[in-house]
């Protein structure tokens, strides 16, 4: 395969807005289709107004082009080297790394892998029940070793009195890979189960993820476990991480600091304020602010008086910091008697999850990502008295109420509150939660506040580098999308509309709190103005659960923009959607769970919840590795369906020809999303493959692409088995789901023109009239309605530049516009003002709003201006004028 010219090939990213290079990140660069070979390397280079420097770096290839060459990339490197930089591609023999700094070794014994990471040495057992030990900085020893905490809940009845009693688990490796090895970077991935002792039972398997750096004191960890309980019986009390200390030197110079709202929450063990004997308040004053002691009692008075009142104080040897919501945190503390209470020190809104133990041989933080965000979590010091001190994350932290995982219903509400099923569908066995953390290592011995929200500032918003919108756009990195213009008056009002429904969306997250460990990065579905709330506790109308694709229209909204806003929302939802919406292993393994009260809630099942599409953006990004975990388990969810048939209450099975049914939208449109993430990611034709066994099918069809949509399945050929021309749930499932931007993209990566055509003729048959479809299609349609036709506006548009069809671009536009829009009405996406409502002294309130609405109006309009912008009116009085007479049903707000 002859490659472009390499040696001319760059990308420049920047540090994103509102973030700071604290140290090592990784970022995501993708290549044209044929200028990078896969025995590519790569340089990273600083750039600056003064020099271009190359610093220390790894590169690992994440997704290929059809044709073998190198689609996308990840990077890492120090971004304390500079805010931007320039990664090129380049022969492998690459010279010019001869002169770096030396690189991070890993050598591998029998028993466990030992890390040489220049200022940090550490070991990563295997088949133990720890999962770090031996941490050193310049040779002290500053973390003896790491383990997992689990506690269920177990409850019973016993003559009317409830019994709840707490059994302890322990984290079991079962395995130890190695992820990535470089240079200045090591990803190990330890794999097990939580074991019971006391009745040898094994629950709540985990993936924890560790990497180590060249020459930095932080560690970083991401820490998932999934769900294989039975959720009328186990309730999750505590859930964490245990880290211990050597501990050494006097009380009154061991210090705890937690991170807090404003500053820090300092304390020592042993205080320096004493009634009698009366301690120098210059040393108590040295104390508190974070200076190690020194005390020499034979030759100074004070100190001498100091060191004795330290022998008749309590000494606080354990502190928890227990975030129990999302608007509340306290700090209690207590001595080392069981049998001595716990006193509060300190209660305030939101932590950032931070907390640091220094003695007099260094300190040791620790710092969560979306700590307050994802309630209850706390942090945990005990035994700061002693010679060995043990730190604990909670992700769930056990001064709560337990989780209850059990459903909130014994039946399901079909009709009522658009569930799916009148049966109770509700299992959160398979499901998954993934949290990230890191440590910061030190052998100073000072306590400094400002050091500590340094730290816990890079964990909450480390550095992200990316690339300006118009090079992505460039690219067509994940399909064709719109750059923002604001050269017209409607594109502006449009620009304006799609700024005003993120900003609403980022503001109803605070205002709801749609916070906590299995909600935050999901947003509610239906919006009721009754009670000026959403709809949490009906059904199908609470939980978006990736329904309609909002996931898609956040990321692209990120895509054109830039905004770092944006990419946080994004990148929670991604979080979120990626675990605890989806099943990763059992018999529902690859599909996800339709909108519901519970997230797991819903009796649908379905592959277009689970679609990998969602997660593509943050996964080439970021080269977050979890998510890679994410796409192997959607991979094969067509195999599911076999025993959870979309269309299972619809068909008589004794009667069907194959094992399932597929809809081409969402279920087959779905399975194509996830095979071509496989495909692209380890050039795997396999999975190409599959995507062409259907699409020859649909070319074969009556109607080719518009015909069906419903099929007979069959995952073992891959096969869409034509049943005839009806549809069970409307036609604009079809394409809302996220199909037209997958099968765009599909059709660009096979250089296929029939299916283009035929991707163009279905938007164009979408706005038809009726009489008009019935004419082309021989009657065979019949009572097929192409419902909601707002949603397929992207594809009408996409059909409309391929056809060079005016008519059906004006129509587009209208219908559309008209979604959002009347003659009279171009009020958009705006909020009003109520008072006292929805617990608010002033209420932003939009009565109308529904998610599925937004994320596909939006990402119509993003779709639409790629294809026929020119097309749009210029003018406020033009859109008018093109929506005067419109009927009013099709406005959404009528």
């Amino acid at each position: 395969m002859e490659m472009k010219d390499q040696t001319v090939q760059s990308m420049t990213l920047h540090l994103m807005e509102n973030r700071k290079a604290y140290g090592y990140t990784t970022w995501g660069c993708m290549w044209e289709k044929g200028a990078v070979s896969k025995d590519a390397s790569f340089n990273v280079y600083a750039k600056d107004s003064t020099k271009n420097k190359i610093v220390p770096s790894q590169s690992r290839i994440t997704a290929y082009w059809p044709d073998g060459s190198v689609k996308w990339t990840a990077h890492t490197a120090d971004s304390k080297n500079g805010e931007t930089f320039e990664v090129i591609p380049v022969n492998e023999d690459v010279s010019s790394k001869k002169d770096m700094e030396p690189s991070l070794f890993v050598k591998e014994e029998e028993d466990a892998y030992i890390v040489d990471a220049g200022c940090v040495h550490a070991t990563v057992p295997k088949n133990k029940n720890v999962i770090l030990c031996d941490v050193t900085v310049d040779g002290r020893v500053q973390v003896t070793d790491a383990d997992l905490v689990l506690q269920l809940e177990e409850r019973s009845v016993k003559d009317g009195v409830l019994i709840q009693k707490t059994v302890p688990y322990t984290g079991e490796i079962e395995s130890v890979s190695i992820e990535e090895q470089g240079p200045v970077r090591v990803t190990f991935c330890l794999r097990g189960t939580h074991v019971s002792h006391a009745n040898d039972r094994r629950v709540l398997p985990f993936v924890i993820r560790e990497t180590i750096y060249l020459n930095s004191p932080k560690i970083d960890f991401e820490h998932t476990f999934l769900f294989d309980g039975d959720e009328k019986k186990d309730f999750l009390k505590g859930l964490g991480v245990r880290f211990h200390r050597p501990m050494k030197g006097e009380m009154y110079n061991r210090h705890i600091r937690f991170g807090t709202d404003h500053g820090s929450f300092h304390e020592e063990m042993a205080e320096l304020l004493s009634w009698r004997p009366r301690v120098a308040p210059e040393i108590y004053d040295a104390q508190t602010k974070g200076q190690m002691l020194y005390l020499d009692a034979d030759n100074d008075q004070a100190a001498a008086t100091a060191i004795e009142a330290s022998k008749h104080m309590p000494i606080w040897s354990r502190y928890v910091l227990c975030q129990d919501s999302a608007t509340h945190f306290s700090i209690k503390k207590k001595i080392v008697n069981p049998d001595c209470c716990y006193i509060e020190g300190l209660h305030g809104m939101r932590a950032p999850g931070s907390v640091n133990i220094a003695d007099e041989s260094g300190s040791f933080s620790l710092s969560s990502k979306d700590f307050w965000q994802k309630y209850p979590s706390a942090v945990e010091a005990c035994d700061l008295d002693q010679d060995n001190a043990e730190v604990i994350f909670w992700l769930w932290c056990p001064q709560v109420e337990a989780m209850d995982f059990r459903h909130y219903a014994d039946q399901g509400y079909s009709q009522t509150y658009y569930e799916g099923f009148d049966v109770v569908g509700a299992s959160a066995y398979g499901i998954g939660n993934t949290n990230n953390f890191s440590i910061e290592l030190s052998n100073n011995a000072v306590s400094d506040g400002d050091a500590l929200k340094r730290f816990s500032d890079s964990v909450q918003k480390p550095p992200v580098y990316v690339a300006d919108p118009s090079v992505y756009e460039k690219l067509q990195a994940f399909g064709e999308w719109s750059l923002p213009s604001q050269k017209t008056q409607v594109e502006r009002f449009l620009e304006e509309q799609l700024d005003k429904a993120f900003d609403f969306y980022k503001n109803e997250v605070e205002v709801r709190s749609w916070y906590g460990m299995f909600n935050y990065g999901d947003i509610m579905h239906t919006y009721d103005p009754f009670r000026h709330s959403w709809r949490y506790d009906m059904g199908g109308y609470a939980w978006q659960n990736t329904e309609l694709v909002p996931t898609l229209w956040l990321w692209l909204a990120f895509m054109r923009s830039g905004r770092e806003d944006i990419f946080t929302m994004a990148e929670a939802m991604s979080r979120h959607c990626s675990e605890v919406d989806i099943y990763h292993f059992g018999p529902l393994k690859g599909l996800g769970s339709r909108h519901n009260v519970r997230h797991w809630g819903c009796s649908c099942k379905e592959a277009r919840i689970a679609m990998a599409g969602h997660h593509r953006f943050y996964y080439y990004l970021t080269g977050d590795m979890r998510i890679g975990d994410v796409f192997e388990d959607v991979k094969d969810a067509d195999e599911a369906i076999v025993t959870t048939d979309p269309l299972r209450f619809f068909f008589d099975k004794d009667k069907m020809n194959a094992q399932a049914h597929a809809r081409s939208g969402p279920d087959w449109s779905s399975f194509c999303s996830d095979w071509m993430t496989q495909w692209e990611r380890f050039n795997d034709d396999t999975y190409r493959n599959k995507i062409q066994i259907g699409i020859d099918d649909l070319k074969a069809l009556p109607l080719r692409l518009t015909s069906g949509p419903d099929f007979e399945y069959d995952p073992k050929d891959s096969h869409l088995r034509y049943i005839g021309e009806r549809t069970n749930g409307g036609s604009h499932l079809q394409v809302c789901m996220g199909a037209i931007q997958v099968w765009i993209e599909i059709a660009d990566l096979l250089g296929d023109e029939e299916w283009k055509d035929m991707l163009a003729e279905h938007g164009r048959f979408y706005y038809l009239p009726k009489e008009k479809q019935l004419e082309e299609s021989n009657g065979l349609i019949g009572n097929r309605e192409f419902s909601l036709p707002f949603m397929a506006s992207g594809l009408a548009a996409y059909g409309a530049a391929r056809l060079h069809d005016k008519w059906l671009a004006q129509t587009t536009w209208k219908i559309l516009l008209h979604a959002l829009c009347t003659h009279n009405n171009t009020e958009g996406f705006l909020a009003h003002d109520i008072f006292d409502a929805g617990n608010k002294e002033v209420l932003h309130e939009i009565p109308w709003i529904t998610t599925n609405f937004t994320s596909q109006w939006c990402l119509n309009i993003i779709t639409a201006l790629r294809y026929i912008r020119e097309d749009l009116p210029k003018t406020m009085e033009e859109l008018e004028k093109l929506l005067a007479g419109l009927d009013e049903s099709g406005f959404h707000k009528a």
